[in-house]
């Protein structure tokens, strides 16, 4: 294959990627907790037809060498963890982190599994969990004949229960951090995995060393701002055109080359 059309044909590899991380962003913009993706690239190989700073005479070495580009890759689809808008719902169970830190959520494997998303209900025991019935770790189980709910911004939960006066505490929500979110490996159903780069998670109470704090009745919204994401889609469209242009140019200098042979 001539070099530049294989060249040409990386960079469509590459740009049709950055296409799809960029669909997948507009598609979940309102997914509450959803965190953007963005595609990272990174040149290839070079032939190094001339060495830079090889001697060009028994005085003199080259201050410039030749070096001929292999294309582009896609390396990484880096999630951007900036904080979402945050949206009044009045819903007692809904709560969302101001900061850093996700939610814990226990997998039916046992596993641990983490999220931003903090949409939760009550199962038919009472217990706090996320809209797949996966349960908010540690459990929170709340009393029947409850009238009250009360989140507070450090993870406290109290309950009002018909026929008592004093509130009730039920416990409290903590919520993990990690060195390197981005690191976190996505699965879906707004759910992270931690990694070797993500590190261990380090739980603690929320509003404290570090971590954010809970604001119940509130959820938050996708960081995906539509305006970036278009220009990044009109950016994406216009460097694919040209890769185009790149394969087409060179089939007619191909082309132009047999007429003449």
């Amino acid at each position: 294959m001539n070099p530049a059309l294989w060249v040409s044909k990386t960079g469509l590899d590459a740009q049709q990627t950055r296409m799809q991380v960029i669909a997948n962003n507009l598609a979940n913009v309102n997914t509450t907790g959803f965190k953007r993706s963005r595609a990272v690239f990174e040149d290839l190989l070079y032939q190094n037809v001339r060495q830079v700073g090889a001697a060009s005479s028994e005085d003199t070495a080259l201050p410039s060498g030749l070096m001929l580009g292999t294309g582009v890759r896609t390396v990484a689809t880096e999630k951007i963890f900036s904080q979402g808008n945050v949206l009044q719902t009045d819903n007692p169970l809904d709560m969302s982190i101001n900061g850093r830190g996700f939610f814990q959520i226990l997998r039916p494997d046992g596993s641990m599994a983490y999220t931003r998303t903090g949409s939760f209900q009550l199962n038919d025991a009472g217990e706090m969990v996320d809209s797949s019935g996966m349960r908010l770790e540690p459990g929170i189980t709340i009393p029947p004949n409850t009238q009250s709910i009360t989140i507070g911004q450090d993870g406290a939960v109290t309950v009002q229960v018909a026929g008592t006066t004093e509130p009730q505490n039920v416990g409290t929500i903590q919520i993990a951090d990690f060195i390197n979110p981005a690191g976190l490996q996505p699965i879906g159903e707004n759910l992270y995995l931690p990694s070797a780069a993500s590190g261990d998670a380090q739980v603690g109470t929320p509003n404290s060393q570090g971590l954010g704090a809970i604001n119940q009745a509130t959820l938050e919204s996708s960081n995906v701002n539509i305006v970036e994401e278009l220009v990044n889609m009109i950016e994406t469209q216009r460097a694919y055109e040209v890769n185009s242009k790149s394969v087409s140019t060179t089939d007619k200098m191909l082309q132009y080359l047999n007429q003449t042979l």
